[in-house]
């Protein structure tokens, strides 16, 4: 890629997994990117140490900036960051996220809303700090990193991080829409489950309420082991979390207007992206019945875009 051409990104949530790949594949394709990551000089200050090391190695463009999604002030402090380092801002890739895992009924509601802030309402505060820019230059693109939990197979003890991803989807749906008179595109990359490569699993939360947590086990006796297990077993051995760096890639080097609504990278193929598609297709069709099918791709009163793909066919 010709790095002329290169977009500056930001991505949340860009300290590890899905985030820390796209990031590096991102800038090996020639973009300017901001990996952005909390606690940037405390917990994480090995992780900019990293990001920062393979910058050199590998002669990119790859930088880091403090935000945390769980404070507005901190969204605008580091899209005000990005801007004044920059001077653009082009692309905006929603990936941080959390994952808990146990009984349902053993969290709080607190716990629960937590999950929720994480997950869907970063997403808007980030949104609240970049879009207004986005909005002005009537050009951009914004990425959420979704889950095939959301229309696809579901198994138990993942109800708080599954219930948040398809609220994430439903915004991201919405967005799309009010959005596209603005020129502002919108794909959603939607993975499955990727069981190695990520730390989703691994630094996963628990529910504090434990009072519960015996009748549970006695009926479903490590039942959170099995999922992993068997998860793990339905992807094949040769599908790394890379894959899901490489379609963010793909849908941030194609052209805009061009870019899919939806991109599914699951190679467990639980059943998501068959629904969708359908989901997607009547999603289409009943702007297009109410007359607002200009809604479904990109377009700005200085520069008009034809709906006639209508990303139906996705």
């Amino acid at each position: 890629m010709d790095k002329t051409m290169g977009k500056t990104i930001v991505i949340t949530g860009a300290g590890s997994g899905f985030g820390a790949l796209a990031a590096r594949a991102l800038a090996d394709a020639g973009h300017t990117v901001y990996a952005a990551m909390r606690d940037t000089r405390g917990r994480n200050a090995h992780r900019v140490a990293e990001a920062e090391a393979y910058a050199a190695e590998h002669g990119v463009d790859l930088r880091t900036v403090e935000l945390d999604v769980l404070s507005q002030e901190s969204a605008d402090a580091a899209v005000a960051t990005v801007l004044a380092d920059a001077g653009r801002l082009d692309v905006l890739v929603h990936n941080a996220g959390h994952m808990v895992t146990g009984p349902t009924e053993a969290f709080t509601p607190e716990e629960l809303a937590a999950v929720y802030d994480t997950n869907v309402l970063g997403t808007q505060r980030v949104n609240r700090a970049a879009l207004p820019h986005l909005r002005a230059q009537e050009h951009g693109l914004v990425l959420w990193v979704g889950s095939t939990s959301t229309r696809g197979g579901t198994p138990p003890y993942l109800a708080p991080y599954f219930a948040a991803k398809a609220a994430m989807d439903a915004l991201a749906v919405s967005y799309a829409a009010e959005l596209a008179r603005f020129g502002i595109e919108t794909t959603i990359v939607v993975p499955g489950a990727f069981t190695s490569g990520t730390n989703h699993f691994a630094t996963g939360g628990h529910p504090s309420e434990e009072t519960v947590l015996p009748a549970y086990e006695e009926r479903y006796a490590g039942l959170m082991g099995q999922v992993a297990e068997r998860l793990a077993a339905l992807a094949p051995a040769d599908a790394p979390a890379s894959l899901v760096a490489d379609a963010i890639v793909e849908v941030v080097d194609t052209p805009h207007g061009k870019r899919p609504f939806r991109v599914h990278v699951d190679p467990a193929d639980d059943g998501s992206e068959e629904v969708s598609r359908v989901a997607d297709r009547i999603r289409a069709e009943f702007l297009t019945r109410i007359g607002l099918d200009d809604l479904l791709a990109p377009h700005s009163p200085a520069a008009p875009h034809s709906p006639a793909a209508l990303h139906s066919g996705i």
